[in-house]
């Protein structure tokens, strides 16, 4: 790629974001931990979601890029030893590189005061520090814990003035979190945060690294550009939800530095960055169901900008409003968005249920099919369903 390069054409922005994102590698025989590791260094951060209509959504960007794969894997990679990833809000709960770790503090160090967290939690760290203080001992004193462990302790008495009552507890375990001073060690089978001390979870050579909140910012922002491939300022900040000011100086002093490329995209209304290190792919050759907390389409506005696809997730619309379904995934084939396909997992019927597709307009339906009805046979397996099954209306 020519760093002299000025003008990038839709097309080739697509496939720049489709090669950043993972999208033209070779799926390998066996997906190996080594494969899984390697796929969150490049998208930088993997959204953490609880929604478990077809399968929770962390586990999808592996399956959408690399192939079937043994879910169980990722939870070793994530919550394994030695420890190389960590759970923290990045875009949303995300699971992140522990070398991300030291580019966090900055956001740990803001939560202390209530900058940027939750107002019920923050809330919770201001007016009841003696709670938070007290959870923080239990942690140190008797090892990791969940929230919901404290159901069953003397101290979960509720006095008079609700101390001990459930949700100011359970607040009081996320403003550590957010504070950085305790961090998952695991998820339960019930999904539920497992808990220790940050300095017995992350090892201390990365807790050692000191990176002003001026630097950390320049990273996060050159993580997302390489990430993203060509983006606008706006792409670049929302990946790791910075401060305005923050995002809009790091990418000035990235274009300084050569590693943001100044571009100009057809049809784009906002001056571009092309990362230095990013390639044009002559074409893509990829099909992929994708969860609707993709990296690739997590950012509603990129994805309209890039493949013209007005996307939005339906959960929480009312049923009789819903234009699309309840758990829709946009399907990629080659460079475009094609279709929307609503899907749940049937596991005690043990069948993939495709409640409808809906194609976008122009598209070529009977390619389409074909494809779209092998991904789906191979999501029926991944997730040890037996069979697929239209229960609306077929292909």
């Amino acid at each position: 790629m020519s760093a002299r390069r000025t003008s990038i054409s839709r097309a080739q922005a697509c496939r720049i974001a489709l090669g950043a994102q993972c999208f033209n590698a070779r799926r390998p025989e066996q997906v190996s931990a080594a494969h899984l590791r390697r796929l969150l260094g490049q998208l930088g951060a993997i959204q953490i979601d609880s929604v478990n209509v077809l399968v929770r959504s962390q586990y999808l960007p592996a399956f959408s890029r690399l192939g079937g794969y043994n879910r169980a894997l990722l939870d070793r990679v994530a919550y394994g030893r030695p420890r190389r990833v960590f759970e923290y809000w990045g875009h949303e709960a995300s699971l992140l590189p522990v070398d991300s770790f030291p580019l966090m503090r900055w956001r740990m160090e803001r939560s202390i005061t209530g900058n940027g967290v939750w107002n019920g939690v923050a809330r919770v760290g201001r007016e009841q520090p003696q709670l938070v203080a007290r959870v923080r001992e239990r942690i140190a004193e008797h090892g990791p814990m969940c929230a919901s462990d404290f159901q069953t302790e003397k101290m979960q008495r509720r006095s008079t003035q609700g101390w001990w009552g459930w949700n100011d507890t359970k607040r009081a375990f996320e403003y550590l979190f957010w504070c950085g001073a305790i961090t998952p060690l695991r998820r339960r089978s019930s999904f539920e945060r497992e808990y220790d001390l940050t300095e017995r979870v992350i090892p201390h050579d990365v807790l050692a690294r000191h990176v002003d909140e001026r630097e950390a910012s320049a990273q996060l922002v050159e993580i997302a550009a390489e990430a993203c491939g060509i983006s606008v300022e706006s792409d670049l900040r929302d990946y790791f939800r910075l401060p305005l000011a923050a995002s809009r100086r790091a990418v000035a002093e990235l274009v300084e530095r050569g590693r943001l490329i100044p571009v100009q995209v057809e049809g784009w209304k906002s001056p571009a960055y092309l990362h230095a290190g990013a390639r044009i792919p002559r074409t893509i050759e990829a099909s992929a169901l994708l969860s609707p907390f993709d990296s690739l389409v997590w950012n509603r506005e990129r994805t309209k900008r890039l493949f013209n696809f007005h996307y939005r997730i339906e959960i929480y619309t009312p049923s009789h409003k819903r234009v699309h379904g309840y758990y829709v995934l946009p399907y990629l084939l080659d460079d475009a968005l094609v279709a929307r396909v609503d899907l749940k997992a049937d596991r005690r019927g043990g069948a993939l249920l495709v409640h409808a597709v809906h194609y976008e307009p122009g598209t070529k339906r009977p390619l389409v099919r074909a494809r779209l009805q092998d991904d789906l046979r191979d999501m029926a397996r991944w997730l040890e369903l037996e069979r697929v099954r239209f229960t609306r209306s077929r292909l």
